[in-house]
């Protein structure tokens, strides 16, 4: 009862419900460059920050992810969106103790729990304790009181505005928004399950085993959808330069293994961690890499990456047609692109990929580049790589903490090239892949003599890609759309003609001017 009532209130705050529709108003003039729409014109930078701060947990991570579009909005704003930090007050001592409650029905798993938070964030807040069982020191992980229900209610209300607009986007804006909010709302969902945290803090345990890097050990059996509890792990924060200096670490050497493990990451295995701010990064004093937090992890499927390397290594060399295939299968193209568009844009990919630009351009230089490029252009950028443009700016910022002249592209590059044969499974030709090769000729030889017989019976059957799919949906419903409206028009007008009123002419003209209009906009 209590919870109802709550989503009531909530539900019912009007100021809230129109912070939120001026944070979309001037999401939506950024977006289309125009400075008013009606009554309304985009908040102030400024203004837009306080707004985001007043809207709490799900809206300082949209705006974590809007501050990497350059697409979005001019570098006025995303300097703003940068300075916006995921701190939060902690809980006050009532929530705390509701939320503890419902994380541990049985408080005696503690000896000592430390009631002032180590760090208190959007999502949840971090404790110090102490096990009863084997006096082991643990970090406890808590979840905000509410936070679950106030991120599926934000992600509902914003949905429900994106509708409201959705006859004032052009398909390119509908689609940036669109996808820009279903990966949103994937990645905060699983942010505020403690459980989903636990899982892949196990999974990167298991994958990246070997490589070099820490990660805290979790105590399966006290965690829960609201709790999550695991080793606490001693280190100095890596943008600490003084602490880092002071442990005598070779900070080069930290930076070589934090680029191969997320090239690894967002190249190799494909399930990479989002969020490497450098309060999720720390050094222990043996000069060990430990890595925090794993709300935020993403996964890119392996065509995905491939796809993202062959449109790097086309913008490199220059070749047009490796572009529009790797960009293909990227899901870049919509239906509306068309090949002097492509052309525009590869033109402009090719000048920021030029040797000279690149050698005195930073990684965030490129990534906003890039996004300067496809703004206005009917394409849309996949979410996946909008977080590895994200996570190569973050990493580059780290390194210019301790190198002044570090540079992404100089330093981060040549170890993606040294690993592109790993990320395209196209390792050397060893003895061992030439003898698997052989043996498999057979078996490859088959195949293409069944093919070749299948195509002539005429029972060949080609697969889709999943944006050539979507393509032809799209089309196919949009034109199921108008029939629909047509024929309700056209309904409409026969009903009224058969009317004896003299106003039911009017109407019968005015319902077959509306069926010519959905037969115009059709065409």
């Amino acid at each position: 009862m209590i919870r109802r009532s709550w989503l009531g209130l909530y539900l019912c705050r009007p100021q809230r419900s129109y912070a939120i529709f001026r944070f979309l108003v001037t999401v939506f003039l950024l977006f289309r460059r125009r400075r008013r729409w009606l009554l309304w014109q985009p908040l102030e930078p400024e203004e837009l920050v306080e707004n985001i701060r007043s809207l709490g947990a799900s809206f300082l991570k949209l705006a974590q992810v809007l501050a990497t579009r350059a697409d979005f909005f001019d570098p006025v704003y995303l300097l703003a969106l940068r300075q916006l930090h995921d701190r939060m007050p902690a809980m006050n001592d009532k929530d705390r103790l509701r939320a503890f409650r419902r994380a541990f029905p049985d408080p005696e798993v503690f000896v000592h729990f430390n009631q002032v938070p180590l760090a208190s964030a959007s999502i949840g807040q971090v404790h110090k304790a102490e096990l009863r069982d084997t006096h082991t020191i643990v970090a406890v992980k808590l979840l905000r009181e509410n936070i679950q229900l106030q991120v599926r209610i934000d992600i509902l209300l914003l949905n429900l505005f994106l509708k409201i607009f959705r006859p004032l986007f052009t398909d390119q804006t509908r689609h940036s928004i669109e996808s820009l909010l279903k990966a949103f709302s994937r990645v905060v969902l699983q942010e505020v399950s403690m459980r989903q945290e636990l899982a892949n803090l196990e999974h990167f345990s298991q994958v990246y085993a070997d490589s070099g890097i820490r990660f805290p050990v979790p105590y399966n059996e006290y965690c829960s959808d609201s709790a999550l509890v695991m080793s606490f792990e001693e280190g100095v924060r890596i943008d600490d330069v003084t602490l880092i200096k002071s442990l005598d670490v070779s900070f080069s050497e930290l930076m070589q293994k934090l680029v191969v493990f997320y090239v690894e990451q967002m190249l190799v295995k494909g399930f990479f961690h989002a969020d490497p701010h450098p309060g999720n990064l720390l050094v222990s004093p043996t000069g060990e890499l430990i890595l925090l937090d794993f709300g935020m992890v993403s996964r890119i499927p392996q065509s995905m990456r491939q796809a993202m390397i062959y449109a790097v290594k086309a913008a490199y060399e220059r070749d047009f047609e490796l572009l529009v295939s790797a960009t293909r299968k990227m899901g870049i193209l919509t239906e509306d692109s068309d090949f002097n568009s492509l052309s525009s844009v590869a033109e402009n990919l090719f000048e920021i990929f030029d040797s000279k630009h690149l050698k005195a351009s930073s990684m965030q230089e490129l990534a906003f580049g890039i996004l300067n490029v496809m703004h206005d252009q009917p394409f849309k950028l996949p979410q996946d790589v909008i977080y590895v443009m994200r996570v190569s700016s973050l990493v580059e910022g780290i390194g210019t903490q301790y190198v002044e002249n570090f540079n992404g592209i100089k330093d981060i590059l040549p170890i993606l090239w040294q690993n592109l044969p790993r990320a395209l499974g196209e390792g050397g030709l060893s003895f061992e892949r030439l003898k698997n090769e052989f043996i498999q000729l057979p078996l490859t030889v088959s195949k293409a003599r069944k093919v070749v017989e299948l195509a002539e019976q005429g029972e060949l059957v080609v697969r889709m890609s999943v944006a050539d799919r979507h393509y032809i949906l799209e089309r196919l419903k949009k034109h199921l759309q108008a029939i629909s409206r047509l024929i309700f028009f056209l309904a409409l007008a026969f009903y009224f003609q058969q009317l004896p009123q003299v106003w039911s002419v009017y109407l019968a003209v005015a319902c077959l001017l509306a069926a010519a209009v959905v037969l115009f906009r059709q065409r």
